[in-house]
């Protein structure tokens, strides 16, 4: 891939990010510590994301973040195909099967393994893979 491809491909991952993040109502700092960026990336470096004038950082982890955001997101709107708000909303709310926890606390506070937990409990595909299940019909 050329770099002018990269860049395009990054700038894209960056606006589509950006716009699910605060379509979740987080504050600067919460989509820092979301995305894995470096503490001195400041509130108005993601005024220039979403202005298209910066671009994440080409970091694994910060695109393994994106992917997992933008998959998180997607399965929410699979979900909840009529209402686009509950995204936001869900992320929010306390869930039973996280103990009580919030979706956007278990990703603060477990890291990608709380992301893992997260997209396995809306993505049923995503759960499946973790299962197992490759190695069973691998097996047979």
């Amino acid at each position: 891939m050329s770099t002018d491809n990269k860049q395009q491909a990054l700038a894209d991952i960056t606006r589509a990010v950006m716009h699910i993040l605060d379509s979740w109502n987080l504050d600067a700092d919460t989509m820092r510590q979301v995305l894995g960026l470096p503490d001195d990336v400041r509130a108005r470096t993601f005024a220039k994301f979403r202005e298209g004038h910066a671009l994440f950082p080409n970091d694994p982890t910060v695109l393994r973040r994106c992917e997992y955001v933008v998959r998180i997101a997607d399965a929410l709107r699979t979900a909840y195909p009529v209402n686009p708000k509950m995204s936001g909303r869900w992320i929010h709310q306390r869930q039973k099967r996280f103990g009580g926890r919030t979706p956007i606390s278990m990703i603060l506070n477990d890291g990608e393994t709380g992301f893992a937990v997260v997209l396995g409990e809306v993505d049923c595909t995503f759960a499946w893979d973790c299962t197992g299940s490759k190695a069973v019909s691998v097996a047979k």
